[in-house]
């Protein structure tokens, strides 16, 4: 009589990986197969628009879990065949926003309510947090992520994971490793050292691991010094697991990697999105002795530890229902608070009800809610800016609104004889910028002050355009000289909104305006968002997760980084770049990627070598009221010290306040940065006079660089400043401790 097969459970696992077959155990390795496009997966089994899932074994009780993207929202088909229903999901701020409100507790909110809609849809795990570095504001991919600093990443990281994973879901924290630029992503190397990549470019990942464990990780496209990252038993077993003790699955990015077997044996233990190729390659690799049976076996178990998890492993009955409108505001919540105040003269903001507005520029009435690609939502509404206005209450010039809703129309029209035409791939064409001369004249005589909105869409698959993403376009400049001119003559001021997903070149353009707003992609409620700030019913407390540099020739990556402009056109060839089946390094930065600036990123590099070259500082933000720090005391506690400062809101209107604690390093035994960001914390909102008292933790071994000649962390003896500070270059308390 033959033994009945053992049936999956928590405490079961060695028994059903050893009642498997070799064809099981491959098939439960690779990705059920979806319909990829560059690497964005989309799939109709399991909840259609997904972006893959693992595969089932029903003879031994193994279900089929599901993945979907992404880093902003679950990323799902809205609607189905048969089906009356819509299958919307909240269009949340994008990461970098997320960074701007310094508020983990915040960010882990968001995630509780992103991870009800992964549960509630029947999502096993959402492909997200992005967590890499902003290397290089060129970066495609950017938006997704949340700092050039692996601290304020990592932290992020850590809280939206636990938010996510407080519903019983799954997160995969993305891409592992050095994910810097998307010009052929499957095939560059990051040529970086040992220094550089455990201080900034695994930080982050090392932060949101310890903290947070999330369920997955990703690997990225990329080589790191010479070896693929899924392909690194180095990375992903050596660091990874024994050193940080991640207990979870790693996973490729969709179509990442090519030695299947060496994936494997590294500790990469999913292959997505699956193929019949990636199957045999297993099964082939284990019969020819190329995969050990216990690197297979291993790598199996990890898979159904994954499963027995899951939501759909207990069964869990989701609705299909959740509570959208609980979300929304959530989202409103969040963005409120990334908002960044980058300039406020003469008290141009708040502006008044009263006050008659001018809104020029097409993205106040086409509001760009997110990004594109793996980061998109299918949200159920946007809130442009127009309607914001509208909704909070301001008077609208009806000239200039008037113009826009024809001129709007009529660019619809000439978008979508194009956009029907475009291949996938190409950035979908938005409204060319006006330069209406007669209505800017008119407005000036009639409106009482003037805002502008400048946008820019973000996605994954390429880099920016240095002169037409980076750099405001020569439109754009025209129409705000020419409003700026108009309005300054008339007494009058003018407001820019920049609705980015990472940073412009502002300060050729800055003096043209009174105020500037940062209001990055904001999500669905962006238009209301942004309408709040402007009308001081929300104060703003963002501050910058980046350096904005005055020009990009200053980036300290930029002579090693590819620069896409008109003249050198974006080329898909590119992500080809081989030789036979050979890699090949023939082309700087496209075949090979030189991070010569190591350790020096951001802020770490401007405020060691370059301060004057910094346009606005890494930390920095304005609001509508002052605040005053005292009392700032540094006492031992446990692992290190804590750091307490007293804040009072010395101004008239509530505001939050943000304390960034900075480390100075003796600098003399070691190469250190003038300064590096080791803790931070957000006020509650404060009544003007109130007063509360922050408190920061700093960790000895939070200290330490990594000595490349000793292969290991090494704190240096001597005397450290730490600097309560207001943005990476503007200290306000200092105090002493020495090791």
């Amino acid at each position: 009589m033959a033994l009945q097969a053992p049936q999956l459970t928590p405490d079961n696992i060695r028994d059903v990986v050893a009642a498997m077959t070799l064809e099981e155990k491959a098939a439960v390795l690779v990705g059920g197969g979806s319909k990829a496009f560059n690497g964005i997966g989309n799939t109709d089994k399991g909840v259609p628009g997904a972006a893959g899932t693992t595969h089932a074994v029903p003879r031994l009780g193994i279900p089929s879990i599901v993945l979907a993207d992404g880093p902003a929202g679950l990323r799902i088909n809205p609607n189905r065949e048969g089906a009356e229903q819509t299958f919307y999901c909240t269009g949340f701020p994008i990461g970098t926003m997320l960074a701007s409100t310094w508020n983990t507790e915040l960010v882990e909110e968001v995630g509780r309510a992103m991870g009800n809609e992964v549960l509630e849809y029947g999502v096993d795990v959402i492909l997200g947090p992005g967590v890499n570095i902003h290397r290089n504001p060129l970066c495609g991919r950017n938006f997704e992520y949340y700092s050039e600093d692996p601290l304020l990443a990592g932290e992020m990281a850590a809280a939206m994971i636990s938010g996510i994973q407080s519903n019983g879901v799954g997160t995969s924290m993305k891409h592992f490793a050095v994910n810097s630029q998307e010009l052929n992503r499957l095939h560059n190397d990051a040529r970086l050292s040992e220094r550089a990549l455990r201080e900034i470019y695994l930080r982050n990942f090392e932060i949101a691991v310890r903290k947070a464990q999330p369920w997955t990780i990703m690997t990225s496209y990329n080589y790191i010094n010479g070896v693929h990252a899924s392909e690194s038993p180095d990375l992903l077993t050596g660091l990874l697991r024994d050193e940080w003790g991640f207990q979870g699955v790693v996973m490729t990015d969709w179509g990442g990697g090519y030695d299947t077997a060496a994936q494997i044996h590294a500790g990469n233990e999913m292959i997505q999105p699956g193929s019949d190729r990636r199957y045999q390659d297993i099964i082939d690799a284990v019969n020819e002795g190329r995969l050990a049976l216990a690197d297979l076996d291993r790598s199996v178990a990890r898979v159904l530890e994954l499963v027995v998890k899951s939501p759909k492993f207990k069964g869990y009955a989701y609705s299909d229902a959740p509570d959208l409108t609980a979300h929304a505001a959530v989202c409103r919540k969040a963005a409120d608070e990334g908002v960044v105040l980058m300039k406020n003269r003469s008290g141009a903001l708040p502006a008044s009800h009263a006050e008659k507005i001018a809104l020029f520029g097409v993205t106040s009435y086409q509001f760009i809610a997110g990004g594109t690609g793996s980061g998109n939502v299918h949200r159920p509404y946007v809130v442009d800016l127009r309607q914001g206005l509208a909704d909070a209450g301001f008077l609208v010039d009806m000239g200039v609104d008037a113009f826009y809703a024809s001129y709007m129309e009529d660019e619809a029209f000439r978008c979508n004889l194009i956009n029907g035409k475009s291949p996938w791939y190409i950035d979908r064409e938005r409204p060319l910028e006006a330069v209406p001369s007669e209505v800017i004249a008119a407005s000036a005589r009639t409106a009482d002050k003037a805002f502008i909105t400048f946008g820019r869409v973000f996605g994954e698959g390429k880099d920016r355009d240095l002169h037409y993403s980076y750099v405001l376009q020569e439109r754009e400049l025209e129409l705000l000289t020419a409003v700026s001119k108009a309005f300054h003559k008339a007494g009058k001021k003018v407001v820019v909104i920049l609705n980015i997903g990472g940073v412009v070149d502002m300060a050729p353009w800055q003096d043209l305006a009174d105020a500037i707003l940062i209001c990055w992609q904001p999500g669905e409620e962006g238009g209301n968002t942004v309408a709040a700030v402007l009308d001081g019913s929300v104060n703003p407390s963002g501050r910058l997760p980046m350096t904005i540099s005055k020009a990009y020739e200053y980036e300290p990556s930029a002579p090693n980084f590819p620069r896409i402009s008109a003249d050198k056109p974006f080329n898909y060839s590119f992500y080809r770049r081989l030789a036979g089946n050979k890699k090949a390094y023939d082309i700087k930065d496209i075949d090979y990627t030189d991070y010569e600036e190591g350790i020096y990123v951001g802020y770490r590099y401007f405020q060691t070598f370059a301060p004057r070259h910094v346009a606005y500082p890494f930390g920095y933000g304005l609001s509508y009221t002052s605040f005053k720090w005292g009392k700032m005391k540094v006492r031992e506690a446990g692992d290190g010290w804590d750091v307490t400062v007293q804040v009072t809101n010395a101004g008239d209107v509530p505001g939050k306040d943000v304390v960034e604690l900075f480390v100075h390093a003796p600098g003399k035994d070691m190469d250190k940065p003038e300064r590096e960001l080791k803790a931070f914390a957000k006020t509650p909102l404060l009544a003007p006079g109130e007063a509360c008292t922050v408190t920061l933790h700093v960790t000895r071994d939070s200290l330490a660089s990594w000595d490349e000649e000793a292969g290991t962390w090494a704190v240096e003896p001597g005397r450290y400043r730490f600097l309560a500070c207001s943005d990476a270059a503007t200290p306000v308390l200092r105090r002493r401790v020495r090791l």
